[in-house]
Formats: C-alpha cells, structure tokens, sequence
C-alpha cells in the first residue's frame, strides 16, 4: 500500500463490508412483541459484541490485503495502467 492512509481508507472499508456481515449473527425476533414494536427488531442486538468480532474480522482481511498488495503477487498500479 501506498501509506498509512490508504491503509487506514482499505480498512475502514472493510470494517463496513463485514459489519454488514456480521449484524445477522445471533439474532433473536421477539415471540410476542409489544404493540408498536416491528416484528423484526431483535431481543438483544449484542452490538458492542458485533462491534468487537467487526473490528477483529475486518483487522484479519486488512492484513491479508496488506500481505498481497507488499508481496508483489498482484500489482495494483500495472492494471491501473493497463487501463
């Protein structure tokens, strides 16, 4: 990668793609919900916990591209240029 910054854009990216990812794990719907409640809205959404398991799962992705993108396998600035 070019720089920190660009490290930090790739990885905030990531961290939003596996959020996304990560928001259906665990999610309970309510048997009987309360008036007025959608049908849908979990229980507990354990947000902080999907927060935690995000950030992990995104830092693993993040280091996998990091190791491609230093390794030279995959050049990101030849298929820039070849387009």
């Amino acid at each position: 990668m070019d720089g920190w910054v660009t490290g930090i854009f790739v990885y905030i990216i990531v961290w939003w793609v596996v959020l996304f990812a990560v928001l259906p794990w665990g999610v309970r719907t309510p048997e009987n919900p309360e008036p007025g409640m959608a049908n849908g809205a979990p229980v507990e959404p354990h947000i902080l916990r999907k927060f935690v398991a995000t950030s992990i799962v995104a830092l693993v992705v993040w280091l996998v591209i990091y190791a491609i993108a230093q390794s030279g396998l995959v050049s990101f600035r030849d298929m820039i240029k070849d387009m």
